[in-house]
């Protein structure tokens, strides 16, 4: 289950560590206004999907609300079917769906999900929230 934080769901991006610290920047100091998940964990998790409208307490590393997010559009997607404009909202660094798809591959693989053009990728567009204003 994802954690309840300031009656919020939660999300954390990336894993825990460097990784998370370098995303939770992209999203506070640049423009990550996107994420992908893998539609399996939120069955594994008994999660149910983001929908619009919905505010989450995004965490760092330490556990903490550290930004509210809203949650603005939310697709099921094949893998390959994720587009350019999903890419480019993503904001890490990949310019098209060609290179979301390469550098999610590897980063799915390296922490043990089998991946291939027809798995279920959750895309969860959002805005910020400053806290003082959430």
């Amino acid at each position: 289950m994802f954690p309840v934080v300031n009656g919020l769901r939660s999300i954390e991006f990336g894993t825990p560590g460097e990784s998370r610290e370098k995303l939770n920047n992209f999203v506070l100091h640049g423009n990550k206004r996107a994420t992908a998940g893998l539609r399996r964990e939120y069955e594994d998790e008994g999660e149910p999907i983001e929908h619009i409208g919905e505010h989450l307490a995004m965490l760092d590393n330490n556990g903490n609300h550290v930004a509210t997010l809203e949650v603005t559009r939310v697709e099921v997607l094949r893998f390959i079917d994720v587009p350019d404009e999903f890419a480019l909202a993503e904001a890490e660094g990949d310019l098209n769906a060609t290179d979301f798809r390469a550098s999610h591959l590897a980063y799915w693989t390296r922490v043990g999900e089998a991946v291939d053009d027809e798995t279920k990728i959750v895309t969860v567009y959002f805005n910020l929230i400053p806290l003082e204003q959430a």
